[in-house]
């Protein structure tokens, strides 16, 4: 019955989880602020929608850099 679990993920560790906490944070920035600079060149905007995915993408990085290391 013991064999039936799912094999748990093994924690990062060392430089693993700096490398790891690093991409979610740039990955996020990277992604959310390009879909916000392509907003406001959509829109008009003077630059609103990026500060916003700037922002949101940093806090998504956060939060995914979190999860992952927490186990």
């Amino acid at each position: 019955m013991a064999d039936d679990q799912p094999p748990k993920r093994p924690h990062a560790e060392g430089a693993d989880a700096g490398w790891a906490a690093i991409g979610y944070l740039l990955g996020g920035m990277m992604v959310w602020g390009g879909v916000g600079w392509l907003i406001d060149k959509w829109l008009g905007l003077p630059n609103v929608g990026l500060l916003i995915g700037l922002i949101g993408g940093a806090a998504a990085g956060v939060y995914l850099t979190v999860k992952r290391l927490d186990g």
